[in-house]
């Protein structure tokens, strides 16, 4: 068997599954999942952890001022542009096992493989680890590959506040990273993700593999309800300037708003009261809103009903001060037609069952698709749970995605 052909055969499914074991108990929950919320002791012990196996092998170790992690494996000419692997490591406060983890790992599998085939290409590979691209300590998500594609701004993301009032330049130093170069934009031939798809869609229709098409657009607001603090007891209802009512029309709109065609979503990820005393009527509310759409025009129209829908609130409410704030959005993304075809191709040849679909989630991979060509690959998830303890992918799906990455990888790295 020739080198091509061993490599061919596919990736180690049992390193990776135990590598996926072994990095699940780095911040693990009673519940059975991963907490490794951004640049806390518990994700930088996880980044310790992958870069020591990825060290073992001699890789080449780059990192930016953001925290990203940048693996290289070399081709036969360097100054070629490389192809980009990988995901991210951090995961929710209650976070699952596979969520960002399976594409970094599998990512590594890749590179080890072609190692293992003694295969050469003529592109360098460079795995990527992308800093906070969850978004729930620091906002916003998918931050890392942001800054690094010019999305967003450096000193600005470094500005951003945890609940905790922790500002992230200060983790970034506390860990090193603010010695590094500074982040910019890939000169890169592709990008390629593989992920769970966080969704049920592939499981219900015994499918092994999501081609994915593309992404849906996502807007983050931050709304407040401004009101007077005062004694539960005492004060009449008629007197008081308790925000609560004027949340709970709120709460109305943004669903109303969710439910305008079979695609649209909304989520109240967060409310909060102050201060949060059983017996003192609320001064202030606190809330975030997450729209979601696969169709930019609709989901401006979304848009503007929440800001017209505020609006008519403020005037009927006058007593009540009622802002809304955009804090962030990541348009509509459609995915490069090749490496799509090269996805099909690949799934077609190992004979897994495969479809075509649009991500309902967020990734780093639509920051990479304003810079350089960029698809991603889904496998089931079980029940379409993620962002949850139960998250699960079965070892065999999760082998299938990497030996789809391991194909496309090499066929551009070859290039």
């Amino acid at each position: 068997m020739g080198s091509e052909d061993r490599m061919r055969s596919g990736i180690d499914g049992d390193r990776l599954w135990a590598r996926l074991m072994a990095m699940a108990d780095v911040g693990p929950t009673a519940e059975g999942g991963s907490c490794r919320q951004t640049l806390s002791d518990a994700d930088e012990a996880g980044r310790a952890l992958f870069l020591g196996w990825c060290e073992a092998r001699g890789y080449d170790i780059r990192k930016d001022r953001i925290g990203n992690l940048f693996i290289r494996r070399p081709g036969l000419d360097p100054e070629a542009s490389p192809v980009l692997i990988g995901s991210h490591l951090d995961t929710q406060p209650t976070g699952g096992r596979f969520d960002g983890v399976l594409g970094v790992l599998a990512g590594l599998e890749v590179l080890e493989t072609l190692d293992d085939a003694a295969v050469e290409t003529a592109r360098p590979i460079d795995l990527c680890v992308w800093t906070n691209e969850e978004g729930c300590r620091f906002q916003p998500a998918m931050m890392g590959s942001g800054v690094a594609c010019g999305v967003l701004d450096l000193e600005e993301a470094l500005s951003a506040r945890d609940s905790a009032g922790i500002v992230l330049a200060d983790e970034v130093a506390r860990h090193g990273y603010d010695r590094e170069v500074v982040p910019g934009p890939p000169g890169a031939d592709c990008y390629l993700e593989l992920h769970i798809e966080q969704g049920p869609i592939l499981e219900a229709e015994a499918k092994t593999i999501g081609v994915v098409t593309g992404g849906q657009g996502i807007r983050w607001y931050e709304i407040s309800v401004h009101g007077e603090e005062t004694h539960a007891g005492p004060v009449p209802m008629a007197l008081r300037k308790d925000p609560v009512p004027v949340l709970m029309h709120v709460i109305e709109l943004v669903h109303a708003i969710g439910r305008v065609d079979e695609h649209a979503r909304c989520t109240i990820g967060r409310i909060d009261l102050s201060p949060g005393a059983i017996n003192v009527v609320p001064g202030r509310a606190d809330m975030t809103v997450d729209l979601r759409h696969p169709d930019e025009a609709v989901l401006d129209s979304m848009h503007q009903r929440l800001t017209d829908g505020l609006e008519t609130l403020r005037q009927r409410h006058k007593a009540i001060d009622l802002q809304g704030r955009l804090t962030w959005h990541s348009p509509v993304i459609a995915f490069d037609g090749d490496l799509i075809a090269a996805v099909r191709a690949s799934a077609s040849e190992r004979q897994l069952s495969h479809r075509d679909i649009v991500s309902g989630a967020g990734h780093d991979a639509f920051n990479l698709a304003r810079r350089v060509p960029t698809t991603m690959i889904f496998v089931p998830c079980r029940d379409g749970v993620s962002h949850n303890p139960r998250e699960y992918a079965s070892p065999d799906d999760v082998t299938a995605g990497a030996n789809v990455l391991l194909d496309v990888t090499f066929d551009r790295a070859s290039a």
